[in-house]
């Protein structure tokens, strides 16, 4: 799919709201690409590690402790074998999310109904991030049970396509973003990791998303190595703009070959803090520019064409990342600004 965006606007899912009172109304009013929102405080089921890890063998889910994680120390077999029959039978319901899990999601879904357009927005959780969060029974993190990590990597590749198909019903074009906050740390001695494993695993997701006939993303909100995610056969990249635009000039080559496939970048240029008080969307779009003319300069000295104008149709406006952990009170002034600051940034 030719997908040229041109500054439209979504963002990344998580609100700080408890409850819905009209909010997926209100979002699809505010955003060019409605998003559905996860409430992480409204329940302890909707984190986002929680809303996704219904039906991985072995998960153990403390409600009273309010933590997940696996049960190793007993035999997996069945569970495991039960997972796999799921998976390999193609049975793409038996991974839906219930609704005490993502509220937030159902919600969406009957407000898209009433009111037709040509874009929504999903997001699942990373294998990487999942398998570094959640741990056995004695803190050793999931990402290091390779037994562990295909069921993850599986798991979420079927959620992701169990909810392009329900967006799907009320929508024609779908981008799902895969949520990879743990990238962050991505080549560094907390994360035991190679490139080409993470790439894989990746992909994996990617490609069941390219299965039901929707747009892929990553979104990493700090800074990593982005080589990595543009290595991958991702379609979108959303990134912390706001306070890492100007590493994505270390990846000339990568960037280029990106944008040469139909690569789109979501710039998170929006603060998603108090920080939103102290600039304007004049003031974000000037900054999204200035960044966009180093990056060409910066190509252009390591012999790379790359031009600022290149993203014009190629570039989608995001809040630098969730917002569930700000207030009720910033979120609304990040979404007041986000459409702002999009219609001043395609002004150039």
């Amino acid at each position: 799919m030719d997908f040229n965006p041109n500054f439209l606007t979504t963002h990344v899912g998580s609100m700080p709201h408890t409850q819905l009172d009209g909010l997926c109304r209100h979002l699809m009013d505010a955003l060019d690409i409605p998003a559905w929102p996860q409430l992480t405080r409204r329940v302890f089921r909707e984190s986002m590690y929680i809303q996704y890890s219904a039906g991985l063998p072995g998960l153990v889910v403390d409600a009273a402790r309010e933590k997940i994680f696996f049960d190793t120390a007993n035999d997996l077999t069945p569970a495991l074998e039960a997972f796999y029959e799921r998976y390999l039978a193609d049975d793409v319901e038996a991974f839906a999310m219930a609704p005490e899990d993502a509220a937030g999601f159902y919600s969406m879904l009957e407000v898209l109904r009433a009111k037709p357009g040509e874009w929504c927005k999903g997001q699942v959780v990373g294998p990487i991030s999942f398998g570094l969060t959640i741990t056995d029974q004695n803190l050793r993190a999931s990402l290091y049970d390779d037994m562990l990590t295909d069921a993850v990597i599986k798991n979420m590749a079927m959620k992701a396509r169990w909810q392009v198909r329900q967006l799907r019903s009320v929508r024609p074009h779908v981008l799902m973003c895969v949520d990879e906050p743990y990238m962050a740390s991505f080549g560094s001695a907390y994360i035991s990791l190679n490139r080409e494993r993470a790439i894989a695993m990746l992909d994996e997701i990617f490609a069941a998303i390219h299965q039901e006939g929707a747009l892929a993303g990553v979104h990493c909100c700090a800074n990593t190595d982005w080589s990595v995610l543009l290595a991958t056969s991702v379609d979108f990249l959303n990134l912390d703009a706001y306070g890492y635009l100007e590493n994505l000039g270390l990846y000339p080559n990568e960037l280029r070959a990106f944008l040469d496939r139909g690569g789109v970048i979501a710039w998170g240029l929006v603060p998603n803090s108090e920080e939103i008080d102290n600039t304007t969307p004049t003031q974000l779009a000037e900054r999204l520019w200035r960044g966009l003319e180093a990056l060409a300069a910066n190509a252009k000295i390591r012999g790379v064409s790359l031009r600022a104008e290149e993203f014009a149709t190629r570039s989608l406006i995001t809040p630098a990342c969730g917002l569930g952990s700000t207030t009720v009170e910033v979120a609304e002034r990040v979404l007041e600004s986000l459409q702002e600051t999009a219609e001043r940034a395609r002004r150039g």
